[in-house]
C-alpha cells in the first residue's frame, strides 16, 4: 500500500455513512467527521447518522419493473448498511420500503460506531486540505455550511455552486404525443451542434392557453419552509405561475412564445403559444420542460401540465420544484471516479453532487466509498456500466446531461435529478408474447421495464465481481 492516512469523510448522512460502510467492510481505516450536535442544521433534529428529515419512504422496492427498486437491489448486492437497515425497520407500505426513521438513524450510528475501522469525530469542517488528507470524500448534502461552501467555491469558481434550485419537470420521450407536437427550432436555428428540429413544441391555440393560465393560478402550491422563504429567485428562474399572475399574456411573450415556430400539423400556421421541451440526456429519452420551474405540488403539476396538447399522457421522470439546495455543477467538475478536477484528493457524493432522493445518495456513497478504497489499496476500479442504475446515475452527473450551450462541459443548466428508466439505455422487448399475441400498450412498457431492470442486476453483480478483486487487497 502507498496510503498511509485513513479517509476523511465530511458529513454524515446516508451518502457519508454508506460510503465510510464500504471502506470499513473493505478493510480501509475511515474517519467521518459529522458537525451535528456541535453545529446544528435548518432540517435536522437529532445528532444521528442518517437522519431522514423529511419523509420516511424510501419509495417503490419493486426490482423488477421500477428503477428505484432496481437501485435497491443493486445496493441490497453491494452489502449496502443503509440498506440493511432500512430492511431492518421497514413499515407496512403496500409496494414502497417505508422505515422507522428513529430505527432507521439509530441502526446506522450503532453499526459506524462499532465499526473498529471508523472513526466518528463531531466537528465542522471548513479546510479541505489538512496534511494527511489525500483521499476526502465530502457528502455535505443540499444544506452545506456556509463556511465549508465557501471553501468549495475557492476550488471551482464561484459560479459551480447553486443555492437556490427551480427545477422544470422531466417527461419521457416515449409518452410525447408527436402527431400533435413537432420538432423545430426557433427560426430553423440549428446553434451548437444543433440541427434546427431540436425542441419539441406543443401548440396551443387561444382557448387552450386561456384555460392553461386559469389552472396555474388556482392550482395548489407549495409552501416554504421558513428558512428558504427569504431566499432570492435566480435571474431567469422565476415559477412558471408566478410569470402567471403578473399578467395572462406573460407567459405567451416569455416561455411560452409562438415566434419563430410554424406547426407542420395544421398547415404551417403559428399557434396561439406554444410550450417547448428540450432534450434533457445523451440518449435522447428525456426532455425537459422549457420554462417550467415551478412551485405547484406534485399532484397538481401531473393534472395541469397533462392539459397541454401532446402530453395528455405524459409520465413524468421529474416533476417540478423549487426550493434551498446545494449542488454542483457536476458534468463540468466531476470525473467519472467522483473526483473534483481541480483538486482530485477530493471526491463528492450523496445530494451535493446533483442526485435528488435518500437512496440516490446513498447510491453515490456506496460508489464514492469504493473507488475511494480502490485508491487507497492501489487497485483500479471501473465505474458500474451504464446499464445498472448505479451507472445510470453516474453517468448522468458527470456527463450524459445535455447543455443549454455548448462549451461550458456539458452543465449550464444541470439539476438534480432521481433515478428513472429513462437514465438507462432503452431495450425493445419481443413484438409478441410466448402465446402470439402481441405486445403492446401497457403491457409493453412492463415488459420493456422488466428487460431493463433484469439487465441492469446482472450487470451491477458482474461490477459486485470486480470489487471482490479490490478487496482482496486488504486481506
Amino acid at each position: 500500500m502507498t496510503q498511509k492516512f485513513p479517509v476523511h469523510i465530511i458529513g454524515g448522512g446516508l451518502a457519508g455513512s454508506e460510503a465510510a460502510w464500504q471502506l470499513g467492510e473493505a478493510g480501509v481505516p475511515v474517519v467521518i467527521h459529522e458537525m451535528r450536535p456541535v453545529r446544528g442544521t435548518d432540517a435536522h433534529h437529532t445528532d444521528r447518522l442518517a437522519e431522514l428529515v423529511c419523509s420516511n419512504s424510501f419509495r417503490s422496492d419493486d426490482e423488477t419493473a421500477n428503477a428505484v427498486g432496481v437501485l435497491h437491489g443493486e445496493m441490497r448486492r453491494a452489502g449496502s448498511l443503509i440498506m440493511q437497515s432500512a430492511d431492518a425497520h421497514m413499515l407496512p407500505a403496500g409496494g414502497a420500503l417505508a422505515v422507522d426513521r428513529h430505527g432507521f438513524s439509530g441502526a446506522v450510528t450503532a453499526a459506524i460506531e462499532a465499526h473498529p475501522l471508523i472513526t466518528l469525530e463531531r466537528e465542522e469542517i471548513v479546510d479541505l486540505d489538512r496534511p494527511g488528507w489525500e483521499n476526502v470524500i465530502v457528502a455535505t448534502g443540499p444544506l452545506t455550511s456556509d463556511a465549508l461552501a465557501g471553501v468549495i467555491k475557492s476550488k471551482t469558481g464561484e459560479d459551480d455552486l447553486a443555492f437556490f434550485d427551480a427545477i422544470a419537470p422531466i417527461v419521457h420521450a416515449d409518452s410525447i404525443d408527436e402527431s400533435i407536437a413537432w420538432r423545430q427550432s426557433r427560426y430553423d436555428k440549428p446553434g451548437p451542434g444543433g440541427t434546427g428540429a431540436d425542441y419539441l413544441n406543443c401548440p396551443m391555440d387561444e382557448a387552450q392557453y386561456e384555460a392553461f393560465i386559469d389552472a396555474l393560478l388556482e392550482g395548489e402550491k407549495t409552501e416554504f419552509k421558513d428558512w428558504e422563504a427569504n431566499t432570492p429567485y435566480f435571474d431567469g428562474c422565476l415559477p412558471i405561475e408566478v410569470m402567471a399572475e403578473r399578467g395572462r399574456d406573460t407567459l405567451r411573450f416569455g416561455p411560452l412564445k409562438p415566434v419563430g415556430l410554424a406547426n407542420p400539423n395544421r398547415g404551417g400556421e403559428r399557434p396561439h403559444a406554444v410550450v417547448q421541451l428540450r432534450q434533457d440526456n445523451a440518449l435522447g429519452t428525456l426532455w425537459n420542460m422549457v420554462g417550467f420551474q415551478t412551485k405547484l405540488r406534485h399532484g397538481e403539476q401531473t393534472r395541469i401540465f397533462r392539459m397541454i396538447p401532446g402530453l395528455e399522457n405524459a409520465q413524468f421522470a421529474r416533476l417540478g420544484g423549487l426550493h434551498r439546495n446545494t449542488f454542483l455543477n457536476s458534468p463540468r467538475l466531476l470525473d467519472h471516479q467522483m473526483r473534483l478536477k481541480p483538486a482530485p484528493h477530493v471526491r463528492f457524493a450523496g445530494q451535493i453532487t446533483g442526485v435528488e432522493g435518500y437512496v440516490e445518495s446513498a447510491a453515490c456513497g456506496l460508489m464514492a466509498g469504493r473507488f475511494a478504497a480502490a485508491q487507497y489499496l492501489g487497485r483500479e476500479l471501473d465505474a458500474p456500466p451504464v446499464t445498472t442504475a448505479h451507472g445510470a446515475l453516474l453517468a448522468h452527473i458527470t456527463g450524459g446531461h445535455l447543455s443549454v450551450a455548448s462549451g461550458d462541459g456539458g452543465a449550464r443548466s444541470f439539476q438534480p435529478m432521481n433515478i428513472n428508466f429513462g437514465l438507462l439505455p432503452p431495450m425493445d422487448p419481443p413484438a409478441r408474447d410466448a402465446d402470439g399475441n402481441r405486445i403492446k400498450g401497457k403491457a409493453k412498457t412492463l415488459a420493456k421495464k422488466n428487460l431493463m431492470a433484469r439487465r441492469a442486476l446482472a450487470d451491477f453483480e458482474a461490477w459486485a465481481g470486480a470489487w471482490s478483486n479490490v478487496r482482496t487487497a486488504a486481506e
